[in-house]
């Protein structure tokens, strides 16, 4: 048995965070099940498309300027076990909060694309909101 492509296998096909790969356009080659799980779109829906697929509107043109000066310089500053935090949108929708970290796909020497790693934040993000409002309001009401 071959132990690391059991491990790979296991990671690409578990459920649990979503593995989203990307070539060098921003086109999406590979949408695990738990891409499937957290934003809704198939496989087959996903795969082709954008990253506008899950990309609120309102960001898009910073995630598309990272995207370009990653692609140029061959490094992201996610790259290194960064976490990113960001808002996503769902197949229905729904904005979610998720957390990740990108990897660089080299081929040749070149920048192929990237592979993302993510999870679906969204109750601690929304948890925390309501304990800083909370404690927003004891703040006012004590003074």
């Amino acid at each position: 048995m071959d132990i690391a492509a059991a491990v790979g296998d296991a990671l690409l096909n578990g459920a649990s965070d979503a593995i989203v790969a990307t070539d060098a356009r921003g086109r999406i080659t590979l949408w695990n099940p738990g891409a499937v799980r957290m934003f809704g779109f198939t496989a087959d829906e996903a795969v082709g498309q954008s990253l506008d697929l899950i990309i609120p509107e309102a960001l898009r043109a910073r995630h598309w300027a990272g995207y370009r000066h990653a692609m140029a310089s061959g490094a992201s500053r996610y790259g290194q076990g960064d976490l990113l935090s960001v808002p996503a949108l769902t197949k229905h929708g729904a904005r979610i909060s998720v957390e990740f970290t990108i990897v660089m796909l080299h081929d040749a020497g070149h920048v192929a694309g990237t592979v993302a790693v993510m999870r679906d934040v969204t109750k601690r993000f929304e948890e925390l909101k309501e304990l800083r409002r909370r404690a927003a309001q004891q703040a006012g009401s004590s003074s």
